[in-house]
């Protein structure tokens, strides 16, 4: 992944971060300048990502700039060099889906305009703010013994298997949203649920909260819509699993090492 020796500067339009000629994202002045926007509508100061420096976001919706290739957003996380990288560029991506989608208010219909000081976007005819949109999720590893419970969903390659997940919702505790996700999908009860770590997912917009628990009772019955097949395996026999950088496979990863919280 290219970034430049200062702040990184990466140009959205549509919803999409940017690709360059050669690939990598847009990501410098002068690539900026070759796309020949004419309209730029905002440029975000995000806050400090990084001791380097402050990522600011370009969104452009000129027509030169909508047919622009986006970016392979999993492809370009999954080639990131450090843990502050994966954040600003998932910060990218997620406030590139938010200024597409938040172009209006919600209460009133009149056009946003963004804030003066905050990340934020204000409605003039009514005062309403809107901040980018963060949705939080949960996702488990449960164990039972030396076996833990992977699962594949329908959008999965052939042969993949990950972590349970699931959205939390309102009013919900992550913890209880863990107990009910894991119910609802593969028909089993857990107990001891602990935290692992969170991690930022642009998807498009989610906060992944992962959680290890154990085995309580039940038979592995997978709903068939949201899960189509569930199984126990052994650290010595795992399928083929999520990519490196993601939380699912942390949580694999760390099961795999006998690191269970």
């Amino acid at each position: 992944m290219k970034q430049d020796n200062c702040q990184p500067v990466l140009l959205a339009a549509g919803g999409r971060l940017l690709e360059s000629r050669n690939g990598g994202l847009v990501a410098m002045s002068a690539e900026l300048a070759a796309l020949q926007s004419e309209v730029i509508e905002a440029e975000y100061p995000l806050g400090p990502v990084a001791a380097d420096g402050r990522l600011l976001v370009l969104h452009a919706d000129s027509e030169p700039a909508l047919r622009q290739p986006a970016v392979a957003l999993r492809d370009a996380l999954a080639q990131a060099r450090n843990e502050s990288e994966y954040g600003w560029l998932s910060r990218a991506a997620q406030l590139a889906t938010w200024h597409e989608q938040h172009r209006f208010c919600g209460r009133c219909g009149a056009a946003l305009r963004h804030h003066v000081q905050d990340l934020a976007k204000t409605c003039e005819p009514c005062g309403l703010s809107q901040y980018p949109r963060i949705s939080p999720c949960i996702i488990v590893l449960v164990v039972r013994g030396d076996e833990c419970l992977l699962a594949r969903a329908p959008h999965y390659a052939a042969g993949r298997f990950s972590t349970l997940a699931g959205f939390i919702e309102a009013g919900e505790t992550a913890e209880a949203a863990v107990a009910r996700e894991i119910q609802e999908e593969v028909g089993i009860e857990v107990e001891k649920v602990r935290y692992f770590k969170s991690q930022s997912w642009p998807f498009p917009h989610a906060l992944m909260l992962g959680f290890f628990a154990d085995y309580k009772a039940g038979e592995l019955m997978p709903d068939g819509v949201e899960i189509l097949e569930a199984h126990w395996f052994r650290r010595d026999n795992l399928p083929d699993l999520p990519p490196s950088f993601s939380i699912s496979r942390q949580l694999i990863e760390s099961y795999r090492r006998g690191d269970l919280g």
